[in-house]
């Protein structure tokens, strides 16, 4: 049985931040959001170049209070050629407000925009006259772990929780005749984040807006797992000709994620690909009972690049046709090779767990310990443990949410200080951050005693 897929882009409107444009008739474009102390200015500032000599097409910083608003307005005045500036705001919205008067875009979240939730219509137009007279594009961005306590009540933590986070404040958007919107529904776990954007996308349709979506998967971790689960997530939909703004969320220097990120879009965007509109990208031989085999007529040479092409259209084809199986054929690497990856897709896909899961956030300027290094370490005391999901996460802004499916999650507390999870069950709080690994495998071995 032969499996053709077409791309064709979703329609959206177009917004303007800064000097670039985004939706579907302009390029798909690459963003990545630093990971210095945004009060580090200096720092910030270079990292900032290496994101932008890396590609980056906008950047985004925490900015949690108005003295980071301050420093992004310093930050701004050594940038403002180069790229558009993205403030990160989750908790206040007088810092959202004095940011839209800094910076090109400011992101905000529903789940915790205002403390207030019956004022929050008048917060939130009131945000967006200030982003009309400064010209600021919003971002609303929802993610798996923090919605509001009224959503979560009403929807649990579910896909259709999240979409109604974002289509209130659309819909009070457009009664505002406020139009300058990019919106993101993110998760860890690439089936729900897909099935998220897939039902936003039809909501807004049948609401008849247009507006355009940025794509990621949060939390999905480093390295080549990180990569292969971002690809499948993102993949997924940019075969569905959704997305119009991306970023691979990699727990690594933000500079690293550009590359990635890159490739994937000019995945789908080469014309001349040959899984590109309406031409055989693979063949599905056998998918009775759980199975597919998927065969490459285009044979990348480069194992990195091939790990992210397979990624990007495995996951998609394994949910269509609910396989629980996969083997891919490329006769330019080893059988043994191949098998690897295929059960990295699995895996990365929520199909098969072969081995530890790692969910751990990308960092960034709320982050008070050194995450790489944290999870080298975690890593290597926890590798053995087949079939557990560990998150490590740099704070709780989105932390205990995120991790929601984990086993065990290690979480930023303060600095120098962790707190371990069992679930969403906070069992050892605060505790100092030299300890904290040999307590979470303590946790652990116990646990596995009962």
């Amino acid at each position: 049985m032969q499996l053709k897929l077409t791309y064709n882009r979703r329609s959206t409107s177009t917004v303007q931040v800064g000097n670039i444009f985004l939706g579907s008739d302009y390029p798909i474009r690459v963003q990545t959001m630093a990971n210095t102390d945004t009060n580090d200015i200096d720092g910030s500032v270079e990292q900032a170049r290496r994101c932008i000599e890396a590609g980056a097409e906008l950047l985004r910083f925490t900015t949690q209070g108005l003295r980071e608003v301050e420093s992004l307005r310093e930050i701004h005045s050594q940038v403002l050629t180069a790229v558009p500036l993205v403030a990160d705001v989750h908790f206040q919205a007088d810092v959202a407000e004095a940011a839209a008067k800094v910076v090109e875009a400011v992101r905000i979240n529903p789940g915790n925009y205002s403390k207030d939730e019956t004022k929050l219509e008048e917060r939130f137009v009131r945000l967006l006259n200030i982003c009309r007279e400064n010209e600021t594009a919003i971002r609303i961005g929802v993610n798996h772990g923090s919605l509001s306590e009224r959503m979560m009540n009403r929807y649990g933590d579910t896909p259709q929780g999240m979409v109604e986070s974002v289509m209130e404040f659309l819909r009070i958007a457009v009664k505002q005749h406020f139009e300058n919107i990019v919106i993101s529904v993110k998760a860890s776990n690439t089936r729900v984040m897909v099935e998220t954007v897939r039902l936003l996308a039809k909501t807004m349709k049948h609401e008849k807006m247009a507006f355009p979506l940025h794509l990621g998967v949060t939390e999905a971790g480093e390295g080549e797992d990180g990569r292969i689960k971002s690809a499948v997530g993102i993949g997924a939909l940019l075969a569905d000709g959704i997305g119009d703004t991306i970023r691979v969320s990699l727990s690594e220097a933000p500079e690293n994620e550009i590359p990635v990120a890159q490739e994937l879009v000019d995945y789908f965007a080469d014309e001349e690909s040959v899984r590109y509109d309406g031409s055989v990208t693979a063949e599905v031989l056998d998918n009775i009972g759980g199975n597919a085999e998927i065969r490459y007529s285009s044979l990348e040479e480069d194992w990195d690049t091939f790990c992210l092409q397979a990624a990007a259209e495995c996951g998609r084809l394994l949910w269509e046709f609910n396989a629980t199986d996969l083997k891919i054929v490329n006769p330019n690497f080893s059988e043994n090779k191949l098998n690897f990856l295929s059960k990295d897709i699995l895996q990365a896909a929520r199909v098969r767990i072969y081995k530890t899961e790692y969910i751990s956030c990308p960092s960034c300027g709320r982050t008070l310990f050194d995450l790489e290094e944290t999870i080298r370490k975690v890593k290597a005391a926890t590798g053995h443990l087949e079939g557990l999901k560990i998150a490590i996460m740099g704070c709780i802004v989105n932390g205990p949410g995120e991790m929601a499916d984990a086993d065990y999650g290690y979480v930023g507390a303060g600095r120098g200080r962790i707190s371990l999870y069992r679930g969403k069950e906070c069992v050892l709080k605060n505790i100092p951050q030299e300890e904290a690994v040999e307590q979470l495998l303590k946790l652990i071995e116990e646990d596995s005693k009962v």
